[in-house]
């Protein structure tokens, strides 16, 4: 039950029609994608270093690769908070 609600969002006391029509605000989908992308971009320092062997080239990799998916991600928590499909 409590994995059903983790992957579904189904609560067992229903929000009020006040609290359900207001969306995740902007600070929000930052601090989410700021917290997300700490760990993608361990992740993209980690594998570049291993494939290349150069603390440097791995560090430029993942620093281009923190920025760019930063702003992508953004958008893309944005633009599904528009979509009602799943509230």
């Amino acid at each position: 039950m409590i994995l059903d609600q983790m992957i579904f969002n189904k609560s067992e006391t229903k929000a009020s029609f006040e609290e359900d029509k207001t969306s995740e605000k902007p600070l929000r989908s930052i601090a989410k994608a700021l917290s997300w992308r700490v760990i993608g971009t361990l992740d993209t320092l980690v594998v570049s270093y291993f494939l290349t062997g150069k603390i440097v080239l791995a560090a430029s990799i993942a620093s281009v690769d923190f920025l760019t998916k930063l702003v992508l991600y953004f958008f893309h928590e944005r633009i599904w908070n528009k979509i009602k499909w799943g509230k």
